[in-house]
């Protein structure tokens, strides 16, 4: 079983869905500029994703310059042919693109959701004073 990750990014490039063999797999593979936290825009890093069977249509609805969350796995297979040894290839498999304005931070399991509430306003009463803080309770 493979990791999940998820990255955020704008659109960069968006190939055609391509079949191959005789059984109808198909893949599709698009880049994306990373932009999310962390990310230095004078150092950018362009990460190529694919999306294989069904999930080819998750692009379909996306234009170069989108800024989408991208949710995937990381996927790594060893192969060995022609006498030339052995050979690691890695794929960044996505399978969930959802644009990045739509995206919520979600709670914690267990833990209420309360959305844009506002902070309780105390009014004056000691605890919006400071008037315990020097009566702790350990």
């Amino acid at each position: 079983m493979s990791q999940s990750f998820q990255i955020q990014g704008e659109i960069h490039s968006i190939g055609h869905t391509n079949e191959y063999g005789n059984n109808g797999f198909t893949k599709r593979e698009f880049v994306i500029k990373l932009t999310g936290p962390g990310e230095n825009s004078n150092y950018p890093n362009y990460i190529n994703l694919e999306l294989v069977k069904d999930n080819c249509a998750l692009m379909d609805n996306y234009n170069l310059g989108d800024e989408i969350i991208v949710h995937f796995n990381l996927q790594g297979r060893l192969w060995a042919g022609n006498g030339n040894g052995e050979k690691c290839f890695n794929s960044l498999q996505a399978w969930r693109v959802q644009p990045a304005a739509q995206a919520q931070p979600q709670a914690a399991p267990g833990m209420p959701d309360f959305g844009n509430e506002p902070a309780p306003d105390y009014g004056n009463t000691p605890e919006a004073s400071g008037a315990y803080d020097d009566e702790l309770p350990f």
